[in-house]
């Protein structure tokens, strides 16, 4: 399917108001940024929702966004048309996707399992996650790579990292005894494994100090994000107990700090309750400056809380110029100062520039669970943020409706691409927006 993208922006007001419908008019109107809906639920299609995108290091034009459950959408034109694809695997496709480019432009696609096909319920279930590589822009895929099969335990909530040179990738997440089990005795655990290609990984190695619990809440070890410097070092963060911990590597992945570091307590833990939507998390997301900026190894560390009340969910940045020994005291993201909700927040650093991107979602301007995308902006290192409303019009979530774990946002060669979740008339969208730097630099 391809999905053309009208442009307005050289036609007269005037002459809108005589060639365009009223809907087109209010369209343009509401946001100062073109909005593109990239896909929607429909009878065959289950809710799409936890989107990632990743901008080609290669080739920029080529955008590319994997989508619960099994779905893959690209651009090969820089976001004017797209075309929406179905992913396949023999280990099957189970959501969870993670897109991110290397340095050559392959794209890879990490996903959860489903072998049997019969879903939640059955052994094979999240028994591995899937590696899947694209040389072509998206168009086709390997069938993919199995990482950490290790029956009877369960694989969830995987993220990549690749270097920004080399082919050096790798991959975090939770392996649970049982996912969701009650019993006191089971454990999650955050694993890490490696690859030079992508094709080939290394048997998984348990890097927290600390186990959580199984039930997926506040007392789970969940969320782990790797980011990989210039330099060679890795570093990885997640969530467990109320508190957001941090380990590093500087060997390739070989050893790890003997104890966990503890950056910053999670006022309320990550599982946060957010009016209208069914659930939400605040887990971490870690990333590394890897331009040749001033700024170049700063380690930036983005989380949600509630530490000012559970009517006051907020975004929270952390950075660290020690590779993680120090790291400044938390700052709010977000400029407002209601009592509502900022959450579901993504972090990303273009790495030819050194600019800082936030995407989240925002209830500052409503009384109800009305709902806008924001994206939070810096060009010093993350010492002043700004913000712009992204979304052209809100949207109220249903708590009955799945909304997903998270959304995404890719920065590179002063592009950047926030990608999202929304409702409306009881079906749920992913959108995307792509913002060029000038853009943002002209706003007031």
């Amino acid at each position: 399917m391809r999905i053309a993208i009208i442009s307005f922006l050289l036609i007269p007001m005037k002459a809108l108001i005589f060639v365009l419908p009223f809907s087109l008019i209010s369209f343009y109107s509401l946001s100062q940024f073109k909005n593109i809906k990239l896909i929607e639920q429909s009878d065959s299609l289950p809710a799409p929702v936890e989107p990632s995108i990743a901008i080609n290091k290669k080739n920029p034009q080529n955008i590319v966004a994997g989508i619960v459950l099994d779905r893959v959408v690209t651009s090969a034109d820089g976001g004017t048309t797209w075309t929406e694809s179905k992913l396949n695997s023999p280990s099957g496709v189970y959501g969870d996707p993670a897109v991110i480019s290397n340095s050559k432009g392959n794209i890879f696609y990490f996903h959860l399992s489903d072998p049997s096909g019969k879903g939640q319920g059955n052994d094979a279930w999240l028994d591995r996650i899937v590696c899947q590589e694209s040389i072509d822009e998206g168009k086709t895929w390997t069938d993919g790579v199995s990482i950490g099969n290790n029956p009877p335990a369960d694989q969830d909530k995987a993220w990549p990292a690749v270097h920004p040179k080399k082919n050096f990738m790798c991959v975090t997440w939770t392996q649970f005894d049982k996912y969701g089990s009650t019993d006191p005795n089971c454990q999650s655990n955050i694993l890490f494994s490696k690859s030079n290609n992508g094709n080939r990984w290394s048997t998984p190695v348990q890097i927290n100090e600390f186990t959580g619990d199984c039930l997926g809440k506040d007392d789970t070890a969940k969320g782990a994000v790797p980011a990989i410097g210039a330099d060679d070092k890795i570093y990885i963060a997640w969530a467990n107990r109320g508190s957001i911990y941090f380990d590093r590597s500087y060997d390739d992945g070989n050893t790890w700090l003997q104890n966990d570091l503890l950056v910053a307590k999670q006022e309320g833990g990550w599982d946060l309750e957010i009016p209208g939507v069914d659930r939400c998390n605040g887990l971490p997301v870690l990333v590394v400056d890897n331009s040749s900026t001033r700024f170049r190894g700063t380690l930036y560390l983005l989380y949600a809380d509630q530490k000012n009340g559970k009517d006051d969910t907020d975004i929270w940045l952390v950075r660290s110029f020690s590779r993680g020994d120090q790291w400044v005291k938390p700052v709010r993201v977000n400029k407002d100062d209601s009592r509502t909700h900022q959450f579901l927040p993504w972090i990303a650093v273009d790495p030819t520039n050194g600019h800082v991107y936030v995407v989240y979602y925002d209830r500052r301007n409503y009384t109800d669970n009305q709902t806008d995308v924001y994206l939070s902006y810096s060009f010093d290192g993350g010492n002043n943020f700004k913000e712009v409303k992204i979304s052209e019009s809100p949207f109220t979530p249903d708590s009955n409706d799945f909304f997903g774990d998270y959304i995404n946002i890719d920065a590179f060669g002063g592009i950047i691409t926030p990608i999202w979740t929304r409702m409306d008339n009881g079906k749920t969208s992913v959108w995307t927006v792509v913002i060029k730097d000038e853009e943002l630099a002209k706003l007031k």
